[in-house]
């Protein structure tokens, strides 16, 4: 099937994989086609005049007509783009269609010699860095990465923890901080839980950039900016430091729970907000529900993991019972075959020592809260 490409028209792509490969000359398809054998998940279109004869085999997907038609449709549909056309072009046929660095797609291009590749747009939060990267060890290439924090090899503050899930409370001063930390201005890293092998460079933490045991005392020598990594909700005094601060959210916290068979999702919902709450913990930095293997299709469960995207962890009584537990109970054992859930399973999944709400009995659901130790 050749894609027909129309003034004012969506054109009608099938789409596979998460990257779309993009040529419009010669030696461009040349380059697409080698690339495509190599690169997983992405498909590959060109101009028709350059058909090869494999393309249906393939599920290469020929267009006639202008690529700048066919650009909506793939910038809508795909991941990131990776463009075998001249950086200049690509720039005025993408202007239109730009949103939100935080929505639109990694764009990449690559000349048509494919001696270098350039990472255009979305180059942190859409991947586009990494994906020139991988593009041009594909093709023996050079990679053109321009973004300050890569460059000058220090913090990508959009990045910050990407890796292990972490996510911001708000992305307002993202790029002030971002500012900052390329500016070389006194930058304050508090950690109070997490992940600890966020540096990921060979060379020491900039001279410029601090790491401070509390939130205080990062206060006290008034940075000029601030990344803040906890699990709890701060305090008013606290919350100064995000004047020019990102506070990120790490997943630590791990619920132990148990319920009765047939128990709601929305009362199972509103016990770990209340409790959440009266711990000052935040609901962004939950890693997962653990229970018996008993709950393992309990609905009500299933469902706030499902609209969390929380993991699911369930444990045999006997696994169960290997832990030490404060508050054993006699009648759990009798129904279960352990001598306590939602406790033992807190403290099994997250390897913390103690628990930080050991135990809580709230209508129909039981409730256990640990962190995660780093």
């Amino acid at each position: 099937m050749i894609i027909t490409l129309q003034e004012g028209q969506l054109s009608d792509v099938q789409q596979r994989g998460d990257y779309a490969i993009v040529a419009i000359t010669k030696h461009g398809v040349q380059v697409a086609r080698e690339l495509e054998r190599s690169f997983q998940n992405a498909d590959l279109y060109y101009m028709s005049k350059f058909e090869q004869g494999d393309e249906q085999e393939k599920g290469i997907q020929l267009f006639t007509g202008s690529v700048r038609l066919l650009l909506p449709s793939l910038f809508k549909s795909y991941k990131g783009l990776i463009i075998i056309i001249s950086l200049g072009a690509v720039v005025r046929m993408i202007a239109p269609l730009l949103q939100d660095k935080k929505t639109d797609p990694a764009v990449v291009v690559i000349d048509d010699k494919a001696e270098h590749v350039i990472s255009v747009l979305s180059g942190h939060i859409g991947g586009a860095n990494e994906l020139t990267k991988e593009v041009a060890a594909i093709l023996g290439a050079r990679p053109v990465v321009t973004t300050a924090s890569d460059v000058q090899q220090t913090i990508a503050v959009d990045l910050f923890g990407k890796r292990f899930g972490w996510t911001w409370e708000s992305a307002e001063k993202l790029t002030p901080v971002s500012a900052a930390v390329v500016n070389e201005e006194a930058v304050a890293v508090v950690q109070e839980s997490g992940e600890k092998s966020w540096w990921q460079y060979d060379r020491s933490l900039p001279t410029h950039i601090r790491t401070y045991s509390s939130i205080d005392e990062a206060l006290a020598q008034a940075p000029a900016a601030a990344l803040v990594v906890t699990h709890r909700n701060l305090s008013n005094e606290e919350s100064q430091i995000l004047h020019n601060g990102v506070l990120y959210r790490p997943k630590v916290i791990v619920l132990g729970m148990g319920c009765n068979r047939g128990t709601s999702s929305e009362e199972i919902e509103e016990v770990i907000q209340t409790t959440l709450d009266e711990l000052n913990f935040s609901m962004k930095s939950v890693k997962a529900i653990c229970t018996i293997d008993l709950k393992k299709d309990e609905q009500g469960l299933l469902a706030v993991v499902k609209k969390y995207g929380w993991e699911f962890i369930y444990y045999s009584p006997e696994q169960l019972n290997a832990v030490p537990m404060q508050q054993p109970s006699q009648t759990v054992f009798q129904y279960t075959g352990a001598y306590g859930v939602s406790e033992p399973a807190a403290l099994l999944y997250s390897g913390a020592e103690k628990l930080e709400l050991v135990k809580k009995k709230s209508g129909n659901v039981t409730i256990s809260v640990a962190v995660v130790p780093h």
